[in-house]
């Protein structure tokens, strides 16, 4: 598995963000590999991200080449390139 955490700087009113977020998440529900999705808010000023647990690298590298990806900086109105990191999931605590 693969933990993606992504933290981007937005130019939108936080209601407005999570407006768009809620808008936006049944999208995510049908984004094959991508087990779970985190919204989050950092404890910067205007700096949200997401959370994401992929069942692959290759599911991941899928996502990140969709449309829904892409569409991410206008949806959002990011301000500069986000932060990401990508780490590899060695084992779990517990089975769903």
């Amino acid at each position: 598995m693969i933990l993606q955490i992504i933290k981007l700087k937005s130019d939108l009113p936080e209601e407005e963000l999570l407006k768009r977020a809620e808008e936006r998440a049944s999208n995510f529900k049908t984004i094959p590999g991508l087990l779970q999705k985190y919204y989050i808010k950092t404890g910067n000023e205007g700096e949200y991200g997401g959370v994401y647990l992929w069942d692959s690298k290759q599911s991941l590298k899928n996502y990140q080449t969709s449309d829904l990806a892409k569409s991410i900086p206008s949806a959002y109105a990011i301000k500069q390139v986000p932060d990401i990191e990508l780490l590899d999931v060695i084992f779990q605590l517990r089975d769903e």
